[in-house]
């Protein structure tokens, strides 16, 4: 497909993928690159602009990533970001230094109205830094556009050459005009007019994926959640009755939510697909008995979850394809790329050495959840299935913290359902990003009909997210949360005490392992 792109080289930073997705928001495709692709791979893909991303390291420090100096002499339009921005600065002869005061978090920054990448912006905006250098001199050529009390150079131009630089993240969602600058910089500097949409992304993944499987067998792992039914749809739109749908029920699901699934997807559901449904969940309980560390408890469902796939593999003749619903924040979060590791997730942290299969396709992996559900609409999934409540990979094994026992599960089970059903009760579900009931290891002392308790914890979680690479916590309604407390603490045994999680993302993650 013939389409103007941008790219992003990645330097090592966290935000590397997000700002792919809000460049493809403003309806332009985009892709993330390693730094080091080649000036000759660049002229190829001959892209209309190239994104610099942000990174750990400091420019001056020889170990540090580079990209060639010819890149700005391309006549390319280049946008550097933090690192990106130092980098810029750094190579093409100014000053980068550590800074006497580091800036971390919404910081307020004067910007110059003027300038086409503030064009429409407020002349003090806030904007999201996380630098502990800074530029302390532009090179020569350049203007300084932006700064603040701290940063003098929080963004620099030189428009003759195209070349932009800003020291704070426009593409997360805590700078309030971000979306704004990248659109100026997408469709002013490089003079995009915005003709990718998401059926490009359908119509050519479906093509592409016909392709790679041919006339083999693909085996796709089914929960139910919007991914992986996303990828189910995409799948059989592509390849037909060569795909087959496992759906493991490994006793790590909501409540009621296995015969859910099988509703849906199953012999008498919706959809012409081969569903094979597996009752594992005693195997798992075996299996995460005594275990408490996360990272362990992911490997194991992960392990486990291919091992039941390979079995029934053999039962269905030979298998070429695996087929998981992976996307970006599973990826990044996982430390696949250059960037550390916060969680491993099943689908992409936890595989074992030996897998039986040809090959894993992914055919959602360069998408954020929000885009995802664009795919799943485009593809015309119901409504009430597209905006289904987020579920990991590893289900309610880490929503208990500690050991998982099938005791457990059904506390966590019903504390959720409780939960969900008086949000929804309350209208308040809709605006939310994710929401669950999860169980602590905590137990305290409580009083329940004259008696001693010493039961454990509920804690609930709600937060306000876009993109799932940063999250701020619900503000539910104080008589909403009563109610919730009150249910789940006469309705769900073993449990005397009910907190609500304020944390955001970051420090914290969505998920509580």
């Amino acid at each position: 497909m013939d389409k103007e792109m941008i790219i992003v080289l990645d330097f090592g930073g966290q935000y590397n993928q997000l700002i792919a997705r809000r460049v493809r928001e403003c309806n332009v495709y985009c892709e993330v690159h390693p730094y080091n692709m080649s000036l000759d791979k660049i002229k190829e893909m001959n892209p209309k602009g190239i994104i610099f991303t942000g990174g750990p390291n400091s420019v001056y420090n020889e170990e540090s990533p580079h990209c060639p100096k010819e890149i700005f002499e391309m006549g390319i339009p280049i946008l550097g970001i933090c690192y990106g921005s130092q980098l810029m600065s750094y190579m093409l002869g100014g000053s980068v230094a550590t800074a006497p005061v580091s800036e971390y978090g919404k910081t307020e920054v004067d910007v110059e109205t003027d300038s086409v990448l503030f064009d429409g912006v407020s002349s003090k905006t806030i904007c999201w830094m996380s630098h502990t250098d800074y530029i302390e001199c532009a090179p020569e050529g350049f203007r300084v556009s932006a700064h603040t009390p701290v940063c003098p150079v929080a963004a620099m131009e030189n428009p003759d050459k195209k070349l932009y630089a800003v020291q704070f993240h426009p593409e997360v969602m805590h700078t309030q005009e971000g979306t704004k600058m990248l659109s100026n910089f997408v469709y002013k500097v490089c003079k995009c007019s915005g003709d990718w949409k998401m059926s490009s992304f359908v119509e050519t993944t479906i093509k592409e994926i016909r392709e790679k499987v041919g006339d083999g067998k693909v085996l796709l792992a089914l929960s139910g959640g919007v991914d992986s039914s996303v990828a189910a749809v995409l799948m059989s739109k592509a390849v037909g009755k060569q795909l087959t749908c496992v759906f493991v029920d490994h006793g790590l699901l909501r409540k009621n939510e296995g015969d859910e699934v099988e509703a849906v997807f199953g012999p008498n559901g919706n959809y012409d697909l081969n569903f094979i449904r597996v009752n594992a969940a005693e195997r798992y309980y075996s299996k995460l008995a005594g275990v408490t560390d996360p990272e362990k408890k992911r490997k194991i469902i992960g392990e486990e979850f291919i091992r039941v796939f390979e079995e029934e593999a053999k039962k269905i003749g030979a298998v070429d394809f695996l087929v998981q619903g992976t996307i970006y924040p599973d990826v990044i979060e996982s430390g696949l790329g250059k960037s550390a590791v916060i969680k491993s997730h099943h689908n992409v942290g936890g595989l074992p050495d030996c897998v039986d299969f040809k090959e894993i396709i992914e055919p959602l992996r360069l998408l954020f959840k929000d885009e995802v559900r664009k795919a799943g609409l485009e593809l015309g999934l119901p409504e009430y299935l597209v905006f289904r409540q987020p579920f990991p990979g590893p289900g309610l094994g880490v929503r208990i913290v500690g050991e998982v026992t099938a005791d457990k599960v059904r506390i966590v089970q019903d504390a959720d359902f409780i939960y969900r059903e008086e949000l929804a009760k309350a209208g308040v579900d809709a605006d939310l990003g994710q929401f669950f009931a999860a169980l602590t290891n905590m137990r305290s002392v409580g009083v329940m009909g004259d008696e001693r308790t010493y039961d454990y914890a509920v804690a609930l979680r709600a937060v306000l997210t876009s993109d799932f690479m940063t999250a701020e916590a619900a503000e539910i309604p104080w008589n909403v949360l009563q109610t919730c407390m009150t249910r789940i603490i006469n309705e769900v045994k073993g449990v005397n005490r009910v907190m609500y999680d304020l944390t955001s993302k970051p420090p914290g993650t969505i998920e509580f392992e």
